[in-house]
C-alpha cells in the first residue's frame, strides 16, 4: 500500500492503495463514485472516462498513484442534481440514453470537447466520440445532445 492524495470533484482526499490499483478502482470502490463504469478494462470503450486536470482520460488504465496531486473530475463533479452541466441536460433533452452504460464516457468526452471547442461541427463531434462505444445505437441522439449543449453554452444563439 502506498499513500497519496488527489483532488476529486474539488475535494482533496487522502488515499492508500496498492501500486496496481487503477484510478477507476479507487474512484468506484474507495470513494463510492459510480459515474465512471468498468467496461473493457483496456481503455478502449470509454465507459470509464474522467477528466485529469481537465483532459478526458480513461480511468481503467491509469494507476491511481500515477495521478497523485492532480485534479480529477468525474460525472458526479461535472454538474449537480440541482444544476446539470449543459451536456447532461442535452442528453436528457435529446433522449440520448437507453441502457446508460456508455453515458458517463459520452458525457465526459463531449464536455471536454466543448470546453476546448465551443462550436464543433457534427463531423468533429462524431470524430471526438468515435472512441466511445455505444452498443444501443443512440449515436444520432448523442450527436444531437452535444449540439444542444453547444447551443446552450453559447447562450442559445445560433451557431
Amino acid at each position: 500500500m502506498i499513500g497519496f492524495d488527489l483532488t476529486v470533484n474539488g475535494r482533496r482526499v487522502e488515499l492508500a492503495a496498492s501500486r496496481e490499483a487503477t484510478l477507476l478502482h479507487v474512484l468506484r470502490n474507495d470513494l463510492g463514485l459510480n459515474g465512471p463504469k468498468y467496461g473493457c478494462g483496456l481503455g478502449q470503450c470509454g465507459a470509464c472516462t474522467v477528466w485529469v486536470d481537465g483532459v478526458a482520460a480513461r480511468a481503467c488504465v491509469i494507476p491511481a498513484h500515477g495521478v497523485a496531486g492532480r485534479e480529477i473530475t468525474t460525472l458526479e463533479g461535472l454538474g449537480s442534481r440541482e444544476c446539470w452541466h449543459p451536456v447532461q441536460q442535452g442528453f436528457e433533452d435529446a433522449q440520448a440514453a437507453q441502457c446508460g452504460y456508455c453515458l458517463n464516457g459520452m458525457v465526459m468526452q463531449a464536455a471536454a470537447l466543448l470546453a476546448r471547442e465551443p462550436n464543433p461541427s457534427e463531423a468533429r463531434i462524431r470524430s471526438e466520440l468515435s472512441g466511445n462505444l455505444c452498443r444501443c445505437g443512440t449515436h444520432v441522439e448523442i450527436v444531437d445532445a452535444v449540439q444542444r449543449a453547444a447551443l446552450s453554452l453559447a447562450g442559445g444563439a445560433d451557431s
